[in-house]
């Protein structure tokens, strides 16, 4: 039963992945097939938000982190996962500063010490809930949602270590996370950022334009509109990272380790 509970998990990350992706890319994909590009978004947002509350709850019933625990501390590790994304939605009425959130720190470090699964739940799940507290539900909710599991789910790929090699690792993917992070936002606006334009004006994407010049015209579009924001936000990470990673880290490791607690019992032996 675990392994099968482990591979329908990873089954439903690889779903949302796959379903993720072609709702970002839809447009272009739509436009490379020769059918008619729609001018706004639609019927793909309630898609990708059915998509995305099918694999969490999937992956609640099956395998929640990537230690053996989840089986046998099942119920402690969905209270632990309720408890971190409701502290983390709290820290969304901090006013972000030019695109920087304190929200991304407990995402990555809760993926790197509890694994892909938890991590991916920690940010979809914060997205949502910060946004139901704070008022910011939209179309572009779900995919906030998937674009900060994403983050916490390759930050369950960052190679074990501790120290200075740990708080390196977390603060080089912080960086990066933050310019990727608004990177794949811009993608769920950006191919209707100008719509009914015929000509791309060399910052916007319009159906029939090539891969190279839709390539060129998102690089200039980026630099543009959002680079400064991703900058702060990538810094901002940082900063976050060398003060307070570490700390977090051994806190939800202590954690993990009272989750795989058991009693110890004398064995008595027999006659």
């Amino acid at each position: 039963m675990s392994r099968l509970a482990t591979l329908t998990s990873h089954l439903s990350l690889v779903l949302a992945t796959i379903g993720g992706i072609a709702a970002f890319l839809y447009p272009f994909l739509l436009a490379a097939l020769g059918a008619e590009v729609p001018r706004q978004r639609g019927i793909e947002i309630v898609l990708l938000f059915t998509l995305l509350a099918i694999v969490s709850l999937v992956v609640l019933l099956t395998q929640l982190t990537d230690g053996h625990f989840a089986q046998t501390e099942y119920s402690r590790a969905v209270a632990l996962l309720a408890v971190l994304v409701a502290i983390d939605s709290v820290l969304r009425f901090i006013p972000s500063f030019i695109g920087a959130s304190p929200i991304f720190l407990l995402i990555i470090a809760s993926g790197y010490v509890f694994g892909t699964r938890f991590g991916f739940l920690m940010g979809s799940l914060t997205l949502l809930t910060s946004a139901a507290l704070t008022g910011g539900i939209g179309p572009w909710l779900p995919f906030q949602m998937l674009s900060a599991g994403w983050m916490g789910a390759t930050a369950g790929w960052l190679p074990r270590r501790a120290g200075r090699a740990r708080r390196f690792w977390l603060a080089a993917f912080g960086a990066v996370w933050g310019f990727l992070f608004g990177a794949l936002m811009n993608l769920w606006f950006w191919p209707f950022a100008a719509p009914g334009v015929a000509e791309s004006g060399g910052l916007y994407w319009t159906p029939g334009m090539s891969l190279s010049a839709t390539l060129q015209a998102y690089a200039r579009f980026y630099l543009a509109t959002s680079l400064l924001f991703d900058s702060t936000r990538a810094l901002g990470n940082v900063i976050l990272v060398l003060l307070l990673g570490e700390t977090v880290c051994q806190a939800l490791e202590r954690w993990r380790g009272r989750l795989s607690w058991r009693p110890w019992h004398k064995l008595i032996p027999s006659d």
